[in-house]
């Protein structure tokens, strides 16, 4: 009897489950409102309007299963019209859920698809998606970077640009030292109170390249950028806020740099054909005289050189002697290993990241398979009248040349196709598409030699960037129609710019940017942290253009992007915090970055599509708000530099080179290890050593002079332990400064028979901080006395 009066009870519980899940399963489904563009042309005659076309079309979509199964009590319904649009744009705006949206893109005269966003007073788009605000925050208690210097060592800068508009900014500081270096296209009136002075080297390049700078035009023997780089990162790192701009329909909104009322002086040393060290030195060396806070270097040596011969980083060195901070760039040798530039334990090392943003114009191929690309091609779409397919080629018949080079097409065989070219070193895609053009294609689709993210570029034809292993199915596809007496077809479907949740999980590890282990100090872990580098939108040069119908602002990708952000967050928080060492600097950057993604997953690396290691991400992304309260900060002097230089065995001699006049003894120093340099990461190398304990100092730098911590070991412990010492530090107001030890000790057979390498991190915590450090462990690799040695 009891089981027959349960069992209605038991039947209605399991059906309420089975709603839940069906609910939780379909909440990714929860529709939306999707902008549909479209080509009116190609509106069928059995239909009057256009309205009852769109209709019809939308009428002939899957219905939407939450809507469906449960009615529209809990949603609104989908596939409903709720503007149309006939002036402006041709197209209408439609409640979608996104498979429908995703079906949509697939039907005869869709141009393109793109989610709705919330629209308001905002950069275009880092500064936002670092959290950056003007009520709180960062920006706030840092007045913006107010009266900060930023040192940009790069090409030049293009003045007449609106991100360096000085309208009401305060005088110059009278403690700047600098003169503005004028020349005939750069008169006095180029320097204001946003860029305060700016200067000029190339004599070190006129030496090695045996001709003047100016010899073809191309350049200038003056501090403007004829590149657009240094321009570029100038205004990421602290260019003045500028309204409705983009790049032509792309990005559009309140444009801003990090530090966005910090001065910027330029230092121009990057030419056409490369940069020499001694124009480098030259210009690191003035801005030190010149009196200038934070230097940004977006360039590098493109190899791995022991610091003493490094002559950049012994620059910097004496940069952070007079208390500068030097933030540089990884590089873009990555998605390879011991890839990485710029190592020195005293240079912020920073990696590139994707940010919530991306421009997609998806390959639809004749047999029906879509591939993601990415375009910031503005014209047109291709066959927007009729939508019909376009035949597709290889660049050339016996496809010797896969880059498209000017030239090299051959005509009769291009024209009016598709064709197909690769990405190579050293390629232009805009050269490539008029290439292209010339030779009278209509469409081109552009094959990253790697896997990625993909880098959005401006086209002069219909054209998309595919990544290699979409570019090998097309190139399968397109041999397959070949053997069967059959020509490959497709088109491009353009569908502008995507945000927020609608793009992919962000960040991610670009795979452009170059990775740890480092070459000369395994012991130190680098990259340092990870930015903003893929397809930021920044200000650019207006030369060799129409000055009216130049762009003002760019679009372009690298880890020269990344640095310039980091640049101006370290100026921030010079700014709140004029006291501080670049090492407090760079460790409150350090230990408050994360490793979450939007998405609430480990933050992956875009070369695999697995989770990033400190190897990739260093301590993680940069969290501008939470570096500004970082609790606890490792810092160090340039003694500790010094004793680090000891630990590796530098003799006197090389020494000299950063002690410069002061005369170091090693002898007297006891650093046993260059892992006891006060970093505030671990790089831990299992060589015939199967044990490591390494010293670290934190100090107080949080509101309570009274504070406890505790700590927190986080790693898998199947092939090794770690160990701290003392478990907890509790600060008082005469102890701001605590040490621990922490020591590292191998389960693995040591010496290590193959290569291996394991994760973790220790975290301090007192209910309000977490100062977190990232730990890397190796074993089958050599130790910094020979590393460098074997490459």
């Amino acid at each position: 009897m009891s089981k027959k009066k349960n069992t209605p009870w038991i039947c209605l519980l399991l059906l309420l489950l089975s709603d839940l899940l069906i609910i939780s399963s379909f909440a990714h489904e929860k529709p939306k409102i999707f902008i549909v563009h479209v080509s009116k042309s190609n509106k069928p005659s059995i239909f009057k309007t256009h309205l009852d076309w769109y209709i019809s079309t939308l009428q002939s979509l899957p219905s939407s299963p939450l809507t469906s199964s449960f009615g529209d009590h809990l949603n609104r319904p989908s596939r409903e019209i709720i503007y149309t649009y006939n002036h402006a744009i041709h197209g209408f705006a439609a409640r979608l859920t996104p498979s429908q949206a995703s079906h949509l893109r697939s039907l005869h005269g869709i141009v393109s698809i793109s989610p709705e966003h919330t629209h308001r007073i905002y950069t275009t788009r880092t500064p936002q998606f670092l959290g950056l605000n003007d009520h709180s925050g960062l920006w706030r208690i840092s007045k913006h970077g107010e009266d900060v210097i930023i040192g940009v060592i790069d090409s030049g800068i293009w003045p007449e640009r609106q991100s360096f508009n000085d309208s009401g900014y305060s005088p110059v500081p009278e403690r700047w030292k600098g003169i503005c270096e004028t020349g005939p296209d750069f008169p006095e009136t180029s320097c204001n109170r946003k860029i305060i002075g700016a200067r000029v080297y190339y004599k070190g390049y006129e030496e090695a390249m045996g001709m003047p700078v100016d010899a073809d035009g191309t350049e200038s023997r003056s501090p403007r950028d004829t590149h657009g780089h240094g321009t570029h990162c100038a205004s990421i790192a602290a260019g003045s806020a500028v309204s409705n701009v983009g790049f032509r329909k792309f990005a559009v909104g309140v444009a801003k740099g990090m530090a966005t009322k910090s001065r910027i002086a330029a230092y121009k040393v990057s030419w056409t054909f490369g940069i020499v060290t001694s124009d480098v030195i030259a210009g690191i060396d003035q801005a030190v005289a010149d009196g200038v806070d934070i230097i940004s270097l977006s360039l590098g040596p493109g190899q791995s050189m022991k610091y003493y011969d490094d002559s950049i980083a012994i620059a910097a060195f004496g940069a952070m002697q007079k208390g500068i901070l030097v933030s540089c760039a990884a590089g873009n040798n990555g998605p390879a290993p011991m890839s990485i530039d710029n190592l020195a334990p005293w240079m912020l090392n920073v990696g590139a990241s994707t940010i919530d943003r991306e421009f997609p114009a998806d390959l639809v191929l004749g047999d029906g398979q879509i591939f993601a690309g990415a375009s910031l091609y503005s014209g047109d779409p291709l066959n927007q009248q009729s939508g019909a397919y376009v035949e597709v080629v290889y660049s050339l018949r016996n496809k010797t040349d896969r880059y498209c080079s000017g030239g090299s097409l051959n005509s009769t065989h291009v024209s009016d196709k598709i064709v197909v070219c690769y990405v190579g070193y050293d390629t232009n895609a805009a050269d490539q598409g008029t290439a292209v053009k010339s030779a009278g294609g209509v469409g081109m689709i552009l094959i990253d030699q790697n896997e990625g993210e993909l880098r959005a570029r401006s086209y002069p034809i219909p054209a998309t960037e595919v990544s290699l292993s979409s570019g090998s199915k097309i190139i399968e596809y397109m041999n397959k129609q070949y053997s069967n007496g059959q020509r490959p077809t497709a088109i491009i479907k353009f569908r502008g710019m995507v945000t927020g949740s609608c793009s992919s999980s962000a960040p991610r590890v670009a795979s452009l940017s170059s990775r740890g282990p480092s070459q000369v100090v395994p012991e130190i872990l680098k990259p340092d942290v990870i930015a903003p580098g893929i397809n930021i939108l920044a200000a650019w040069t207006g030369f060799g253009a129409d000055p009216a119908n130049s762009e003002e602002f760019n679009i372009i990708s690298g880890s020269s992007m990344a640095c310039p952000h980091v640049s101006g967050l370290a100026a921030l928080l010079r700014s709140a915090y004029p006291k501080w060492s670049p090492a407090a600097i760079k460790s409150a950057l350090m230990t408050t970055a994360y490793n979450i993604d939007n998405s609430g997953r480990y933050i992956t690396d875009f070369a695999t599509n697995n989770f990033s290691t400190p190897f990739q991400h260093g301590s993680g992304h940069v969290n501008p708000n939470k570096a500004l309260n970082p609790g606890l900060v490792y810092d160090i002097s340039p003694s500790d530099y010094e004793a680090f230089l000891c630990s590796i065995g530098y003799n006197a001699e090389q020494m000299s080179l950063f002690a410069k006049d002061k005369k170091v003894d090693c002898e007297s120093i006891k650093s046993s290890s260059p892992g006891d340099l006060n970093y505030p990461s671990f790089s831990v190398v299992f060589g015939k050593t199967e044990k490591f304990k390494y010293k670290r100092v934190l100090t107080n730098v949080g509101s309570s002079v009274n504070a406890v911590y505790n700590v927190r070991i986080r790693g898998r412990t199947s092939f090794f332990k770690i160990s701290v010492s003392p478990t907890k530090l509790v600060f008082t107001k005469d102890k701001t400064s605590l040490p621990y030890e922490i020591t590292f000790e191998s389960k693995l057979e040591i010496p290590a028979t193959e290569k291996k390498e394991a994760f973790g991190s220790i975290d301090w915590y007192d209910g309000e901080h977490v100062v977190r450090s990232p730990i890397a462990l190796s074993w089958g690799i050599t130790n910094s006395t020979n590393f460098i040695s074997s490459f």
